[in-house]
């Protein structure tokens, strides 16, 4: 029988009604805020009988940390997936919706169903298994610490990319967030495809243009 993914602290998923005989998997996102790109979202079931050690939430560890125990979490999870939700889906839906149908498509991309989802925030997204919502889950549960870096990195990653692409606009800086740096570009040289124009601040360059 696999046991339940590790745990920061145990009384926390006694509380939750934490049931150690599931197979349970750990969700959060990643690009909620930005001004561009696509929101992205990871879910992982760990193995107990391969620990990871230094998992955190993805926002405390450092660019080196993150990327060690992204290596980490690839090989040695039980099940991954990493998914995301579209520029235009994120303009159409809002964020929010976005973002739970990006978790969705996490969890349903793994080659190992969950038998619960232990989700980062205080909301879940619609799944065919029991889900539970964590607030701050991220800095109390070891699996959703993982989806948390899974996500972060990924979506780092893909602000990179697109760096080389639009060198101008630094997204391998500011990682697509509305820094002065970011503003300044939209104002200097206009939205590029890769932006949120349903963003408040976006929408503002662009009727200036």
């Amino acid at each position: 029988m696999r046991e339940f993914s590790t745990v920061n602290d145990p009384k926390i998923l006694e509380t939750l009604g934490f049931d150690p005989s599931e197979m349970a998997a750990g969700v959060d996102e990643a690009g909620r805020g930005p001004l561009a790109g696509p929101v992205m979202a990871a879910s992982v079931i760990l193995d107990p009988k391969r620990p990871i050690k230094g998992l955190a939430d993805s926002k405390k560890l450092s660019e080196k940390k993150r990327e060690h125990l992204y290596s980490q979490i690839i090989e040695k999870a039980v099940s991954y997936c990493v998914a995301q939700a579209s520029i235009e889906e994120i303009d159409e839906l809002n964020i929010l919706h976005a973002t739970m149908l990006a978790m969705q498509r996490a969890v349903d991309g793994m080659s190992v169903v969950p038998t619960r989802v232990w989700v980062d925030g205080n909301r879940v997204p619609k799944l065919k298994v029991p889900a539970v919502a964590v607030i701050k889950g991220d800095s109390l549960i070891d699996c959703i610490s993982a989806a948390s870096i899974l996500a972060k990195v990924s979506r780092d990653k893909w602000c990179i990319e697109i760096d080389q692409v639009y060198p101008t606009y630094g997204f391998a800086v500011h990682k697509g967030y509305g820094t002065a740096l970011h503003m300044k570009a939209l104002q200097e040289h206009g939205a590029t495809p890769f932006h949120r124009r349903s963003f408040a601040p976006v929408a503002k360059v662009l009727k200036q243009i």
